[in-house]
């Protein structure tokens, strides 16, 4: 198994470098930070680092990609976009992210000109409902990751073993994803929501996500975790915490985290 892993690095290293120059749509997470130790191996100088920065991105996680983009020497351009700007994105349709990424990907694939723009998309990627993936398809975006069959898994395993400091770091999403859809989406929302997955972030918690339904807050932490947060001491410091920063109401959910819970009020395909 591990060295059908490392022949799958290998032809992805290979794919890479038959596109000779390459910008990384980079947001400092484990896939896009895999996807740039590949290709600055396949490309070194003809490489290039993009960052969006939005309401939608948390300052941390900009901060992380211009530290890493810096440590391994890459050249690294930060595109500052108005997401809240796009029409209808505001009103939080459930195409959303499709919007999102059709403009996003149009204004960095300006800013990429004479360069191959690639994004870390990985094959369970395929398994939810992800607009943004039908954007992406139609303004002929390359996915190296998922096109080759990595999984989340594998990426998270070979990054273990490049000591990719991401190797370990929870699974990230936009902020407006904390938001269900068909409740409006604003800046002071936002940055609510980033205060309060700050505080759980310093209280220890590893993976989790505050979704925002109004006045109530619902937080998911993992099954394993789900006895930490529900220890008086820790209750109290949560609610009282929330509460300040504006939440009415603060709950946890008891199924406990994962990705995309959001969509499971939306109609069955």
């Amino acid at each position: 198994m591990e060295k059908q892993l490392e022949k799958k690095y290998e032809k992805l290293v290979e794919y890479l470098r038959s596109l000779q120059n390459v910008a990384v749509a980079f947001s400092g997470g484990v896939d896009s930070t895999f996807l740039l130790h590949a290709a600055k191996e396949a490309l070194g100088k003809r490489l290039l680092a993009v960052t969006v920065v939005s309401a939608f991105i948390p300052e941390q996680e900009v901060a992380v990609a211009k530290a890493w983009a810096a440590e391994i020497g890459v050249k690294h351009k930060l595109v500052e976009i108005d997401v809240l700007a796009i029409p209808d994105i505001g009103l939080n349709p459930p195409d959303r992210c499709y919007l999102c990424k059709r403009t996003l990907f149009e204004h960095l694939l300006q800013v990429t000109e004479g360069f191959s723009l690639i994004e870390g998309s990985n094959l369970d990627d395929r398994d939810d409902y992800r607009p943004g993936l039908r954007a992406l398809n139609e303004l002929g975006i390359k996915s190296p990751l998922s096109r080759l069959g990595f999984t989340k898994g594998e990426i998270r395993e070979l990054s273990a073993r490049y000591e990719l400091p991401t190797w370990n770091k929870p699974s990230f999403a936009c902020l407006a994803s904390r938001v269900p859809y068909g409740e409006t989406i604003t800046e002071d929302k936002l940055r609510l929501i980033e205060k309060a997955e700050t505080f759980l972030l310093q209280q220890g918690f590893s993976q989790f996500r505050v979704r925002c339904h109004g006045m109530l807050a619902r937080i998911e932490v993992p099954e394993e975790e789900l006895g930490s947060m529900m220890e008086a001491s820790m209750r109290t410091k949560v609610r009282e915490a929330f509460s300040k920063l504006g939440f009415v109401y603060t709950t946890v959910d008891l199924t406990g985290y994962r990705t995309g819970s959001l969509n499971e009020a939306l109609p069955k395909q």
